[in-house]
């Protein structure tokens, strides 16, 4: 993370050097009431049934993150948000993203930590010229640790969804060579773009490996089409007729049918078929040369 994404982000949450000078000059005091504060938010803690999940039946962890928790208060006390600070956060992130800790526990936690820690700035006889500035100060880094916590875990998240939609992608859209000359690919699901777009470059690799004459694209499995999805299929037939290969689809439902007139969508010479047999019979007769498609357009 750089010094100028750093910048950006103390920006956008409002904290300038006089937040920060506020909340090192509240450390000693906080650093004192650490054992407590952190006793306290147990307490609370063991109130919900996370308490019972991660730490009831383990001691020994219980323990380890109680020290851990004291070294995460006293950097947040120190206010050097640099990218040491960051890292640590986002290693914190990715913690709870493996044990799967839900974000409401965690936010909840936090909102209790920082109340915890305002009130001991606010306490009566407080030591501090202006407590409600140190108190906010205190708050505003407050929700920056739990905003870089929670971003990371997003962040992680995201990654996850990429990967299983890539791997789903990969699984689904097996374009399979079924006899000499002809490819298949039965589709099954929710078409959206992206995956039309996969389609389109996994049939062309196909084509042009195997030097296919006809690909037969079976859509009965497809449940709902849009404009954007239905002219990513016309541009696969136009693409698959410039390699030397005719796309027959096949398998149009009524629904899907009554779609594409309703969509006005032309689908001008593409051949089309309510069957898979049908599709067959026209590809077979194309690969040995009895007419077929010539026969078709006729």
């Amino acid at each position: 993370m750089s010094q100028d994404t750093i910048d950006a982000v103390l920006a956008k949450f409002e904290i300038g050097d006089s937040d920060l000078n506020a909340v090192r000059a509240a450390a000693p005091l906080l650093s004192r009431e650490i054992d407590d504060h952190i006793r306290v938010f147990y307490e609370w803690m063991a109130r919900h049934p996370e308490y019972q999940k991660f730490f009831a039946s383990n001691p020994n962890r219980l323990e380890r993150v109680k020290k851990l928790q004291v070294l995460h208060w006293a950097s947040l006390f120190e206010a050097r948000l640099d990218q040491q600070w960051f890292a640590s956060r986002r290693h914190l992130g990715a913690v709870h993203a493996q044990i799967d800790l839900p974000n409401d526990i965690y936010f909840a936690g936090m909102s209790m930590s920082g109340k915890s820690l305002v009130d001991r700035v606010l306490a009566p006889k407080s030591p501090f010229a202006n407590p409600r500035e140190t108190a906010s100060a205190l708050m505003k880094l407050v929700f920056l640790d739990a905003f870089v916590v929670i971003d990371e875990i997003a962040r992680l998240q995201k990654e996850k969804i990429t990967a299983s939609t890539q791997s789903l992608m990969e699984m689904s859209t097996p374009v399979t060579p079924i006899w000499e000359g002809i490819l298949l690919l039965p589709l099954v699901g929710i078409l959206d773009s992206a995956r039309a777009q996969d389609v389109m470059s996994k049939t062309l690799n196909k084509i042009s490996e195997t030097r296919a004459k006809v690909f037969v694209l079976d859509i009965s499995g497809v449940g709902a089409m849009d404009t954007a999805v239905a002219n990513q299929l016309l541009k696969i037939t136009r693409a698959t007729q410039l390699m030397g290969c005719e796309t027959i689809l096949s398998g149009l439902s009524p629904a899907i049918a009554r779609t594409l007139v309703d969509l006005g969508v032309n689908i001008g010479e593409v051949r089309t078929t309510a069957t898979l047999r049908d599709s067959f019979e026209l590809a077979l007769k194309s690969v040995r040369g009895e007419g077929g498609f010539a026969q078709q357009k006729s």
